[in-house]
């Protein structure tokens, strides 16, 4: 198994699109938060009296790679004074949560595990010799808690024991103190085992209950790839078979799961939560790191170029709770939510719809992103996304120039006073693969790069087709990205105060209002894609990097009784009332009302 080490912020940058990407965030909420939201702004981390529990870390574990990624000297330093407080609250006994002492047995230690991670990210961004000490003391005390019995893991913590290894493999790197591997054995023996869960994924029963719920099961994906090696066991890619088994009960076209807060089966109409797009995220960004196996930096594209941009503003100052594949509207529904055991505005674009975990949560999506482009191991490097990035390593420069997903080329450009081996993680579906003007089947592309200027060139096609969904449904792919039928809207902005906190503009709610018919099937498998320049705003709907002209017929779908804003599952009939149409289709990431999942009429 050949495992890939991360980049820090300080030697791997975001260039073209993806620093754009960037900007963008850090002009919105994830850059305004600490302003605007009281959560974060008065939160109990820093000696205000609100929350005390898992949103400030939440927030700073994208905040501070989002900072240093873009060498903002005001965010760098805003980061640094919510650390600092952070770090000057931590008790003689290593304890850092904001809670007292007699509360620790009914606090729930999810945020311990946060709060470790966290700081672990912020001491790979700044290099802060203060971090390595910090930590070993929180986990020391959350050892010398659990073995002692004076806590035990409940509610949050027990469904995500797994995300304390992120701080507990960096501190045995370190110090390989024996009490570690004992803290290991006690968090997995107190956490949950998913594999006992298996049986309720394949009939979601839409009750709330945490072993079916989508941002844990998202997280729970890494859980083998960080936790084996502390607990002395084998390595047996048991990801890939609770991955598939969700994605045979619960898959999405964007090869995430359905999830409006629990699993909610095949149904393109219903939600998939944010923090479990983040989350799934960083998990194959885990998965290929420990494994170097494709699979999971192409399901993490998949995420990336679609569901992630789709359920987020264009200027990111609001995002939805849950995001449809098949979402004709984004407006209250007046009877009942037709989610799972998510509220009725869950699908409004806003501060904080309905929970504000994903307000803090999403901020990690587009800067982790980043720092997965290249990794290294030894005297190899390699680019695992072909997106825009500069890296500097040890003598090493290498800037790749690219417009990936949108077109399918890239131009590296080496200097080195060094030799290494060079990889490229070729994309699966690439067709007609070109290096340096050369025919090329590779699927991982290796040369050894010699001190100099070294120069390689990459191009390939990709090709436009129906993939079929269940129920006899398609959806249409090109490479990485899902191309989807935008429906034109008009967006109602609501500003009002609920619990304190204000909803002013731009990080107000909105309702997005269809005004273009969406009711289509496609009506033949021959396509035409057109490349565009990409805009001030990579995903934008009106004005689109790529798209691609299909020719399809209106049917009659018909709305989901007793909604009045949410298509039914499945066409009510497939008859063609209209004759044949040339629609123009964008990227999924682009489109925030979107038709996806369509029949294919012959």
């Amino acid at each position: 198994m050949n495992s890939w080490n991360f980049y820090t912020s300080q030697q791997l940058k975001a260039e073209g699109w993806l620093r754009r990407q960037l900007e963008i965030q850090a002009k919105g909420l994830s850059g305004n938060l600490h302003k605007i939201w009281p959560d974060i702004r008065d939160s109990a981390w820093i000696g205000g009296k609100r929350e005390g529990w898992e949103r400030v870390p939440y927030w700073l574990d994208g905040f501070i790679p989002l900072a240093y990624l873009l060498d903002d000297k005001q965010m760098i330093a805003d980061a640094k004074r919510y650390i600092d407080a952070i770090l000057a609250a931590q008790e003689d006994d290593g304890w850092i949560c904001p809670c007292s002492k007699k509360r620790r047995k009914i606090y729930d230690t999810w945020a311990v595990q946060l709060i470790s991670k966290t700081l672990k990210v912020y001491y790979d961004c700044s290099g802060d010799e203060r971090i390595p000490d910090v930590i070993y003391r929180i986990l020391k005390n959350y050892y010398d808690l659990l073995k002692s019995g004076e806590i035990r893991l409940f509610g949050w913590a027990k469904y995500r024991w797994f995300e304390t290894f992120i701080a507990l493999n960096f501190l045995y790197e370190r110090n390989n103190e024996s009490w570690m591997k004992e803290l290991a054995v006690i968090l997995r023996k107190q956490g949950f085992d998913y594999r006992t869960a298996v049986d309720s994924w394949k009939r979601p029963k839409h009750i709330w209950l945490r072993k079916t719920h989508i941002v844990n099961i998202a997280m729970m994906l890494k859980s083998e790839a960080v936790s084996h090696e502390l607990l002395g066991e084998e390595y047996t890619d048991i990801s890939e078979n609770l991955r598939e088994m969700l994605d045979r009960y619960n898959g999405t076209a964007f090869e995430g799961f359905t999830g409006d807060e629990v699993l909610s089966g095949i149904n393109p109409t219903r939600g998939t939560e944010l923090c479990s797009v983040v989350e799934q995220m960083f998990s194959y960004e885990i998965l290929y790191a420990h494994t170097g196996e494709s699979k999971w930096a192409q399901r993490l594209e998949m995420l990336a170029f679609n569901a992630l941009p789709a359920t987020l503003s264009e200027d990111m100052w609001t995002h939805q709770y849950v995001q449809m594949v098949n979402q004709i509207a984004c407006e209250r529904t007046m009877i009942m939510a037709p989610f799972s055991t998510n509220g009725p505005e869950a699908h409004l674009f806003g501060l904080e719809p309905n929970f504000g975990c994903c307000t803090a949560n999403f901020n990690q999506g587009w800067p982790k992103l980043a720092l997965s482009v290249f990794m290294h191991h030894d005297d190899t490097i390699i680019n695992s996304l072909l997106l825009p990035s500069v890296l500097n390593d040890n003598g090493v420069t290498i800037r790749l120039e690219s417009e990936y997903p949108f077109k399918n080329s890239a131009h590296y450009y080496i200097d080195s006073d060094r030799n290494f081996s060079f990889q490229i993680r070729i994309p699966p579906f690439a067709k007609n693969l070109r290096i340096n003007g050369e025919a090329d089947s590779a699927e991982l592309f290796e040369t050894k790069i010699s001190s100099g200027h070294t120069e390689i060139e990459l191009e390939f096609e990709t090709v436009p087709e129906l993939v079929k969904r269940p129920d006899s449904m398609y959806v249409l792919k090109a490479g990485s990205l899902l191309f989807s039928l935008p429906i034109g809207h008009d967006k109602i902005k609501r500003e009002y105060t609920k619990r304190g906190v204000k909803r002013v503009f731009p990080y107000c709610d909105y309702s997005l209002i269809p005004k273009t018919e969406w009711n289509f099937a496609f009506a033949d498998t021959d396509f035409e894609i057109t490349n565009h320049d990409i805009s001030d705003y990579p995903f934008s709907q009106e004005k689109p990097p790529v798209t691609i002209k299909a020719k399809m017929k209106q049917i009659d779908w018909g709305l989901k009784f007793p909604y009045r804003s949410v298509c039914r599952k499945t066409p009510r009939m497939k008859t063609p009332p209209s004759e044949v149409k040339e629609i123009t289709l964008c990227p999924y990431g682009c489109a925030r009302l979107r038709m996806t999942e369509m029949p294919l009429i012959k």
